[in-house]
Order: structure tokens, then sequence, then C-alpha cells
């Protein structure tokens, strides 16, 4: 019932205005390119008769509510050719004018460089680095997919839509297509469909010396229906192809569809067709004027004529569209008003009004747990158990380490092929879990999670840092935090990566050091609707440090966890994380027991949230005059803004070695003596510049 009416197939007739159509795409994209000075022409005017045949009639779309949920999703996985999008959304009627086209690549332009989600209206996802929106796009079928099974009920379709998704040879050399596209075709995503911009030019020229695979066997063999090859300028042959993959899409046991479309980069710019000269660089006034005389275009720059402009305007077919969903959502309200109420909130990403209780219930669930010492990675499956019931958009996975990582939870629905539910394995592919995760986020509907070694979050850092970037609610849970792995050996022991992750503008990462620590993240990670967590989780067993009524305290990321005696200032702080903190609490009690010192205990299982909270807490927390030793199995630079010359770290800079955790950890100095060394020599120092 909510599938569109796509128009009949094209004629002859037709082809002469999508041709004019497309060549109004190309010299925007040339004008804006040479403008700026910058960017990528030859991308836009090899894929312009693809675009302007799938966006004029087949994509649907409203340019005027660009979030409406059951629109078709398209990305743009080869970034770089941003100007296509751009002159798309402007022509098709979305709040882009002209102007912001004139100013391409231009500080405080809503045309930056290479698309960005969240800036310029229209643009599903930010793309440049390669590969990435292919995975993106599998994330958002899979949504699609999922919020299908979960929500349409019979004669309401309310969740029926496609994902476009356009690539390049680039995109399909990174190790991450593969990921995606194996993955796509398991779990038969047949809503997905990727056009190919097959022009067999990369930066470095032509790409058969280093990029010889056959394309469409290899999607064949991964379970995805393949298209062509077919000549990518040839108007009715693509209308033809991309209606009969929508179609087939539609169908059971449809398979998600690659259309080969093999085209000439920098197509119309005479004496650069063809060649790796148009791929980046603007066309020059000589080559603008020659691409205007080969396209028979007189308008001036950045004019597109009156009829031209009519034909491309899109927002009175999706309007309709738009409309006709409207009216059959009002009647699914009717029919099915909880389930109605449930697919707003989720749509809107906010959550259960009955949120906090459940926080509050896990918090108080793992003070109890962890009345025996339990790993935090433990701790964070009975957090699950305890959030997972009241959130139904919660979506987790492992990169096949669920019985390493505890990600599962109970009472989960194992997800796969053509079977919906709320837990998925995703195999060993963490780049492509990590940017499918924030595909699915993009897509709304779900809060996506998913786990690996901490070690391995070098293979998907980059996808980290584009959710970081498009501040998607996406949790990246990591376990085995640090050398207490232990036998594994230095290979599975991270030293660097915790202090790397935070060095990611805009990304939480919550190192807790027991049970209430863990359910606090879990909860603050799950509320944060504006970025990404990542929590880091140990394998080893963690006796309980925090109470429930430490939990505000936790959340702001940094506190104090035991302080002096009362009535005692003490003359030192040690500041500690994870598994540390407990090393941090055993040299306080000595300290204080064997020698009367006095010492405070700060756990700071979030340097974010603590630096965001202002001076006034950090100072009460951490007082300017008292010395610091800070203690953290990892990497020590990252601490030292906080010990400054007066402290000192307790770290490793050095890669681990295979032996059972404690011996590691006495190994390379993680000891209550060292501990208490460090705070004597730190309290003697001050002293004596005090004196």
């Amino acid at each position: 019932m909510n599938a569109p009416e796509h128009l009949p197939a094209a004629t002859g007739a037709d082809i002469p205005q999508l041709r004019r159509m497309a060549n109004a795409l190309r010299v925007l994209a040339a004008d804006a390119v040479q403008q700026a000075n910058s960017g990528h022409p030859g991308a836009p005017l090899g894929m312009a008769d693809f675009a302007t045949v799938l966006w004029h009639r087949h994509l649907k779309h409203d340019p005027a509510d660009p979030r409406w949920p059951d629109r078709d999703r398209f990305v743009l996985s080869n970034g770089h050719a941003s100007m296509l999008l751009y002159g798309l959304l402007h022509l098709t009627g979305y709040d882009l004018p002209i102007e912001e086209l004139q100013r391409f690549r231009q500080l405080g332009s809503r045309t930056p460089g290479h698309p960005e989600v969240g800036h310029t209206p229209g643009v599903e996802t930010t793309t440049g680095p390669l590969g990435q929106g292919l995975a993106n796009a599998v994330g958002m079928a899979l949504a699609e997919s999922l919020l299908a099974a979960e929500f349409n009920r019979d004669g309401f379709a309310i969740v029926d839509h496609l994902t476009w998704v356009a690539l390049g040879d680039g995109c399909l050399m990174e190790g991450i297509s593969q990921e995606a596209l194996s993955l796509a075709g398991t779990l038969g995503l047949g809503k997905l469909i990727a056009l190919y911009d097959d022009n067999g030019i990369s930066i470095d020229g032509q790409v058969g010396e280093w990029f010889a695979d056959d394309t469409p066997a290899r999607f064949r063999a991964c379970g995805w229906d393949v298209i062509g090859p077919l000549d990518g300028h040839d108007l009715a042959a693509l209308d033809a192809a991309i209606g009969h993959a929508a179609a087939q899409a539609r169908r059971p046991g449809a398979k998600p569809t690659l259309i080969v479309c093999r085209t000439t980069i920098g197509k119309g710019a005479i004496g650069h067709e063809g060649t790796a000269d148009v791929h980046g660089a603007p066309l020059g006034a000589a080559g603008i004027a020659a691409l205007r005389a080969a396209l028979d275009w007189t308008a001036a720059p950045f004019e597109v004529p009156a009829a031209l402009r009519q034909a491309w305007d899109a927002r009175d077919t999706g309007g309709q569209r738009h409309a006709q969903w409207q009216a059959l959502f009002a009647a699914y309200a009717d029919a099915h008003p909880t389930l109605a109420a449930e697919f707003r909130r989720r749509q809107q990403g906010a959550l259960p009004l009955d949120y906090e209780h459940h926080a509050a219930a896990a918090v108080q669930a793992l003070a109890e747990a962890n009345a025996k010492p339990i790993a935090t990675r433990r701790a964070s499956q009975l957090a699950l158990d305890a959030l997972a019931p009241g959130l139904p958009e919660l979506l987790g996975g492992s990169a096949d380490l669920t019985g390493s990582n505890l990600t599962d939870f109970k009472g989960h629905r194992k997800a796969g092929p053509g079977r919906a539910g709320n837990y998925l394995s995703w195999g060993v592919r963490e780049f492509g879990m990590a940017a499918a995760l924030n595909g699915m986020a993009l897509h709304g509907g779900f809060i996506p999670y998913g786990g690996t070694f901490l070690t391995f979050s070098d293979y998907s850092r980059n996808a980290i840092r584009m959710a970081a970037l498009m501040g998607q609610r996406v949790v990246q849970v990591f376990t085995h935090d640090s050398i207490g792995v232990g036998e594994d050996g230095p290979t599975h022991q991270p030293i660097e990566h915790i202090a790397s992750l935070r060095l990611i503008p805009g990304l939480d990462v919550w190192r807790p050091a027991d049970g209430v620590e863990t359910a606090v993240a879990w909860t603050e990670a799950l509320a944060r609707g504006d970025g990404p967590s990542a929590l880091i989780l140990s394998r080893q067993a963690l006796p309980q440090a925090a109470t429930p009524a430490q939990r505000a305290d936790i959340a702001r990321g940094g506190y104090v966890l035991r302080d002096a005696p009362a009535g005692q200032r003490p003359k030192a702080v040690i500041l500690a994380t994870g598994s540390e903190v407990a090393l941090a609490l055993e040299a306080q009690r000595r300290l204080m027991d064997e020698e009367g010192l006095a010492v405070r205990v700060v756990s700071m299982p979030c340097t974010q949230r603590f630096d965001a909270q202002g001076e006034g807490w950090c100072d009460t927390v951490l007082p300017p005059t008292l010395p610091v030793v800070a203690v953290e199995a990892g990497h020590p630079d990252g601490w030292r803004r906080y010990t400054g010359r007066a402290g000192a770290v307790l770290g490793i800079a050095s890669f681990g070695a295979s032996a059972p955790g404690p011996q590691l950890m006495a190994h390379f100095g993680f000891t209550a003596e060292r501990v208490m060394a460090a705070v004597r020599q730190r309290v003697a120092i001050a002293e004596r510049v005090a004196a």
C-alpha cells in the first residue's frame, strides 16, 4: 500500500529531457568546483546520468521534510562527489539555495567538501572515508528490515522503504566493503540497492594495474543480484535497471542488488574525459567553456533554465507520497495505538518515560551483584539484563566474541537471515560492524551497540571517529582492557588504545572500576542523545568500590571515591580508573594504617565528563594544592594534564607479555607498594617546596 508508484518506463520521448536535467547537474558541479578553486568534478560529471534517473523517477523522498521516517535513504559513499549530491538536493527542492552552492567548500557554508549529516538538509550520513558509506547503508537497510518486522501489520506497511548507495572503485578497494557486502548478502537485505560508478579511474590513473577484481562475481558470490555491466550514460537502460531492482526489492526472498554502471569520469569535459586529471581539480576557464559547448549549455554560471527547474522540482510529488504515508499512519494509529505511540517515540530518539526507574534499578542490582568481585564485562552483562527489558530499541551484538564480551542479555532474540530480533552476531567484522551501527543509529528507531576486544578497536577506529563527528548515539563495548588479559600476550593486550580513544572529540570513554560504575556508564551512554560512548571493561574480577548513593557523582566522570578520614586533610590524591582503583584503595588504606598518611582516592571513569564539569567541581575533586599520583594500566601520557609537574603517573608505555595477569601486573609495577612509594615521594617534595 505504501510502495511508491514508479513512473512508466522511460521512452525515447523522455530521454532528451532527462539528458538536459543531467546536464544541469553537471554544470552546477563544475561551476561550484571552479568557483571554489577546489573539489572533485570528475565523479559528478560521470554519475549525473544514473543520479538523475534515480532521483527524478524512483527515489521516494519529500524535500519539505528530510526526516520523514519512511523516505528512501540515499548514501553517497564516494563522498568526494559531494557536488553531485548538493546539486540534487538544490534542484529537487530541499532548503539548499543556489547561494550555498556558490559557497561550496567555504567556511560556514552548508556545502562542505564532503557531505555532513545534520549540516546539510537531505544528507543522510557523513561520507568521505571511502567504503564506510556502503557499510552505513547496510546498517540502514538492516534497521528498515528489523523495524518493518516489529511494527508492520497486515494492511499497514508503515516501514517500507529502500536504501540506495552510490559507490566508486575506491570504495570497493577498501577492505570494509567486503565486510559490508558479505554481511548484506548473508542477511538477505533485499531493500539495499547499490549503484556502482565503474569508471576505472582513481587518483593515480587507470585502476586496472591495482584493482582488477571481477566485481560482479564478487558480489554474486556474497549473495547479491547483479545487473550489468551496462552503459552508465544510457538513460533508458539505467531507468529499466533501477526500476527492475526497485520492483525486485519487495519480493519475498529478495537479495540486495548491485547495478554496475560503466561510466566515463568527467563526462562532457572535453580534453579531460576519462582521465585522472579531472578527478580532483577544477576544470579551469577553458575547461568550463569546453564543457558548456559540449553540452550545448548557454545559461550563465549557477543559472538553471526555468523549465529544467520545474522538471527537477520534487516537492509536489514528494509531498503527495508523504501525505499518503501520513494517512496510512493515521489509520495504523487508530487500529494499533500502542504500536503507533511506540514507533513515534523511537523515531524521535526519546527514552521511555520509565527509563530512570530501570536505570536506578540497574545501579542497585549491580551493587548487590558486586558483593563479591566480578569482572566489569560481567557487570556490563548484568546491567544489560536490567536495562534491556525497558528499552525495546536496544540492539546489541558482537564481532564473534559474544561469550567473551558478554554483550548478550537475558531474553534477547537472535536476529539473522529472514529473522527479526534484537541481537546480532556480526562475525569477525569489527570495522564493518562499527560503521553499520552508525547506519542503524542514523536511520533511527534503534540504540545500537557492538562488542569486541579493546585491542581490536584499531580495526574500527575510523567508524568510531565518524560516529563522534556525526553525533550519533552508538555504544562500543570493549572488553579485555589491559595487560590483565594475561596469557594471550601483547597482541591482545591494549596499551595505547584507551589514551587514543580519549583523543577523539565527542566520544565519551568510560573505564569503570566496579559493578556500580559499570551500570552508571551504561545508563549515561544510553541517555546520551548527542554522541557515542565507549565502555572499557575488564576480563579480571574487581571488588566493589562505589555505592549507588554515589551515582550522581560517578555520572560527572570523576569524583572522590574515598576521602581522608574525617577531620584529616589529605596530603595527596591517588587518581585511578578501572582495575587500578582497587589498587589505589589498597595503597590508601596501608598508607593510613601503617604510616598515618592521609590520602584521597579519586576514581575517574570518564575524563570527558569530568572535564566538562567546570573548574568548581574539578578543583573540589582534584585540589590544585595537592600532589596527584595517577594510576592506569595503559599509556601514561594523557594523565599528565591532571598530575602536573608536581605529580606522577604510573602507567605502561611498552608492549605487554604472555603470562598470568597478576604476574604481569606485578612485573610492570602495578603494585600497592609502588603506588605508596610514589605518594610518599610526591608528598615529601610538596612539603619541601612549601617549607
